[in-house]
């Protein structure tokens, strides 16, 4: 079902909110209403692939860069200034909430969060305190000053998901396989489930405050949960996520769920309750759609990589994802992951005008 054809009297399929942000076609899309043309925003679409990013940090490091709101707000703006993308993505890092709380932890260039203390026991969650707005009052002050500027755009905020945040903590860093989590999920069920259950209220808390302050849809980030079966994710993984989507539900916003690698979980995932299901380049859109149980839209897909590719092959690629997406109730377009970090950004302008024309067309 295309989103044109959409079911208009689907109690998920109301209006987004009042004024211009109710025209917006990313709402709309993500309550699988008919749209004028295909949305398209990029993951990671603020950030090292601009130049005037690179200019701003600058001598700033990332988390501090994440605490000031002048910087948040021109950082965030500076892809809706150069693209016609259809959402802004809050500027932000996964582990913002955990560092606020007072975890020990960095960002190290070329390798990414490194945990000082990582999670070893029960004692070791005590931490893992409950997020107060007072521990984030730049995230407030900055999504404030975003809905300003940004007016009928639509901002997304967003978080990490439970799972990735424990794997971070267990690990003590980044992890190919991960087998310090799995061993805590596997073997001590009682200490993954009380960590889990911390990292979903700060998650709740993180995403709710974002949504208080002005954001106009959220998005939970799971970037390492492909790494476990999909038994596993229902089990460990599927009841956090879905207290956190229900949770988030009573605010009244789209809620989008994105993983990497997560091919064979898509089914489990579209149970979690989000609206839009994000699917990596890795699972054509129009098999996803088989995956996903009805009623979601679906986010996505374009590999990043393809966009270093001559231009003809790029304009292909996504011509092929807005085809596919035509099958889906409702259709996002996106990169099936993060912007990387050498792309050409008059690639990725030519390639937002590119899904608005042809979809458009589609639609004349």
């Amino acid at each position: 079902m295309t989103a044109d054809a959409a079911r208009p009297n689907d109690d998920t399929a109301q209006a987004p909110g009042d004024g211009a942000l109710a025209e917006s076609p990313f709402l709309l899309a993500c309550r699988r209403r008919p749209v004028p043309h295909t949305p398209v925003w990029f993951m990671r679409q603020a950030g090292r692939s601009l130049p005037e990013y690179l200019r701003i940090r600058e001598g700033v490091p990332m988390l501090e860069s994440c605490t000031r709101p002048d910087m948040i707000v021109e950082i965030t703006m500076q892809p809706v200034r150069r693209y016609a993308v259809d959402a802004a993505i809050f500027y932000s890092d996964i582990m913002v909430p955990l560092k606020a709380i007072g975890v020990d932890l960095d960002i190290k260039p070329g390798v990414g969060p490194v945990i000082a203390d990582p999670v070893r026991s029960a004692r070791d969650l005590d931490v893992l305190r409950p997020l107060a707005p007072d521990d984030v009052p730049y995230v407030t002050e900055a999504v404030r000053g975003l809905v300003g500027e940004l007016g009928p755009t639509p901002l997304i905020g967003f978080a990490g998901a439970p799972f990735t945040l424990a794997a971070y903590l267990i690990e003590g860093g980044p992890s190919k396989n991960h087998e310090r989590t799995k061993a805590v999920m596997y073997g001590e069920p009682e200490l993954w489930a009380s960590l889990m259950d911390r990292l979903a209220d700060l998650t709740i808390a993180f995403l709710r405050l974002q949504v208080e302050a002005g954001a106009s849809a959220v998005q939970l980030f799971d970037s390492w949960v492909g790494a476990v079966a999909a038994q596993d994710y229902r089990e460990s993984v599927l009841p956090h996520t879905r207290r956190i989507f229900a949770e988030i539900e009573r605010l009244g916003v789209p809620r989008i769920h994105f993983g990497v690698g997560t091919g064979e979980l898509l089914g489990p995932m579209g149970e979690a309750g989000a609206d839009v299901v994000g699917v990596d380049w890795r699972v054509p859109l129009d098999e996803a759609v088989s995956r996903v149980e009805p009623g979601k839209a679906l986010q996505g897909n374009l590999d990043p990589a393809i966009l270093f590719a001559p231009w003809e092959t790029v304009e292909a690629r996504a011509r092929d994802v807005l085809a596919r997406g035509r099958t889906a109730e409702g259709h996002i377009f996106n990169l099936g992951h993060g912007v990387l970090p050498s792309t050409d950004p008059d690639v990725l302008a030519r390639l937002a005008d590119l899904v608005h024309e042809a979809s458009s067309t589609d639609r004349s």
